[in-house]
């Protein structure tokens, strides 16, 4: 399987959440920004501290990037920034996925039929 595209800028996070779209799930924030000229999603995660101590975030951040692994298939090109909350750490992973999915869905960016 090959590697998502990362954001990994602190300016194209900041740009994200200026420009794009967000969405809240009991799992994840998701916020998107669509872009017609890019040709695949770049995608960038973040915890907080309020997630937890350093372990936990870096949990967190590794759960996260692994569902984004699995529904990133299904993201119209563009920038996505994934956020950990509380949650996260906690939620079975199979909500995990479907978090993602459904703020996918939610924000107009799913694409059907996409090669798995």
């Amino acid at each position: 399987m090959a590697p998502l595209a990362r954001l990994k800028k602190r300016a194209e996070f900041l740009h994200v959440a200026a420009k794009g779209r967000k969405c809240m799930t009991p799992g994840l924030i998701l916020q998107a920004l669509p872009q017609e000229a890019a040709t695949v999603p770049r995608i960038g995660f973040t915890a907080s501290r309020r997630v937890g101590i350093a372990v936990a975030r870096n949990r967190a951040r590794r759960r996260l990037r692994e569902a984004a692994r699995q529904a990133a298939a299904h993201a119209a090109p563009g920038d996505y920034v994934v956020i950990a909350r509380t949650a996260t750490l906690t939620r079975p992973f199979a909500a995990l996925v479907g978090d993602l999915e459904t703020a996918l869905r939610r924000l107009e960016v799913w694409r059907e039929g996409a090669a798995e």
